[in-house]
This record gives C-alpha cells, structure tokens and sequence, in this order.
C-alpha cells in the first residue's frame, strides 16, 4: 500500500475532496489488479472501492447541476439553461 493510499485511507470518504477519492481509487484499482494483497485485504479495498467509485459520481452529479450552459437564439438573445451531458 502507498504512502497516499495510507493517508486517504485513514480520512472518511465524505472528507475527502474529489481528487483525492479520485486518486485513492485509481490505486485501489491498480493494486486489485496486480493482486498484490491477501484474499481479506482484496475484499476490504474492493468494498471502499465502490463507496469511493459512488461518491465521486454524486459529486459529479453534484457539479452537474450546477453548471449551466449559455444558448443564443436565431434572433441573438442569449439565455441560460440546465448543462445537459447526454446532448
């Protein structure tokens, strides 16, 4: 385990900005791949894995709403409207 992976570790997630639930699941990610732990130790990464993979879309959807796009009509007047990332 890294010194970050360590230091995150020890913080609850809702304490943790989004880069560094970013980060620290990037690492999870890569230790469960190179299966570089017990059987036990897997299980434990791979449960805070996933409370770390929701908590960065909540805060992405969080962001989401509140980024707005700008639009121009055909006739020139400008408006603001909900960001839609489907479109």
């Amino acid at each position: 385990m890294s010194p970050e992976q360590k230091n995150t570790e020890q913080k609850d997630i809702k304490d943790l900005s989004f880069e560094e639930a970013l980060s620290e699941l990037e690492i999870i990610v890569r230790g469960l791949e190179m299966g570089e732990t017990n059987l036990d130790r897997s299980i434990a990464s791979y449960e805070r894995g996933v409370a770390l993979k929701q908590y960065c879309e909540s805060k992405l959807k969080e962001a989401q709403g509140k980024i707005e796009k700008i639009t121009v009509s055909p006739s020139g007047e400008t408006a603001t409207e909900a960001f839609d990332l489907k479109e």
